[in-house]
């Protein structure tokens, strides 16, 4: 197989929910001497963004994307060492977490899955983080993006926390906020100050990386 060949089977592997292929293959494309950015952009990205059109068609639905993001998450820990010592594994890095008050995680999971998936760095600080746990983090990681969730609507002033706590800190010009769940709308997102709004894991993916860009 070619280098073209094996991207192509990794993409159409991942489409397929094949994880256990997509392993083998990415280990034959690291054998090859592929770099492995082209794995995760050409491979496992380039399936995603397959999956995605097939799930705005109707043709997945829901499950079907926590498959993919799935096998492209358990892929990537293969490429992880690599991607590691080229400093960052792509173009940006996300920390993600859902807000203070809420302790809903399925769609923050499943948007993390399909950042990881994308080859974006990811650090999931998981449910019920208090702006000063957002805080701290951001000041010693320098992510690209702070990624903001919640279920509830009792918990949506918590945005507006994390927001003024960046601002207070001097934090908020040197990332990107992009906010999401169930009660959050754009027009939410404006009023807050965000950077992005996304309804749902695949729209998250393509926001983080335009903001990114």
């Amino acid at each position: 197989m070619s280098q073209e060949d094996i991207l192509t089977e990794i993409a159409k592997v991942v489409v397929e929910f094949q994880t256990r292929r997509a392993k083998e293959l990415i280990r034959k494309a690291l054998d090859r001497g592929i770099p492995p950015l082209e794995v995760v952009m050409d491979g496992l990205a380039a399936g995603l963004d397959v999956v995605g059109k097939r799930y705005e068609d109707g043709e997945y639905f829901l499950p079907e994307l926590v498959a993919a993001g799935t096998t492209a998450k358990e892929s990537l820990e293969i490429l992880e060492p690599y991607l590691k010592g080229q400093g960052r594994w792509s173009k940006g890095s996300v920390i993600i977490g859902t807000v203070q008050g809420d302790l809903h995680d399925i769609g923050k999971n499943i948007v993390s899955m399909m950042l990881l998936g994308a080859g974006l760095k990811v650090k999931d600080l998981g449910v019920d983080v208090p702006a000063s746990k957002f805080l701290d983090d951001a000041g010693r990681e320098r992510p690209d993006i702070l990624a903001l969730s919640c279920l509830l609507t009792t918990a949506m002033p918590r945005f507006s926390e994390v927001v003024r706590s960046l601002e207070d800190q001097g934090l908020r010009k040197e990332l990107k906020i992009l906010v999401g769940g169930n009660p959050v709308d754009a027009n939410f997102a404006r009023s807050i100050g965000a950077d992005g709004y996304a309804p749902d894991a695949l729209q998250a993916m393509r926001v983080a990386k335009d903001l990114i860009k």
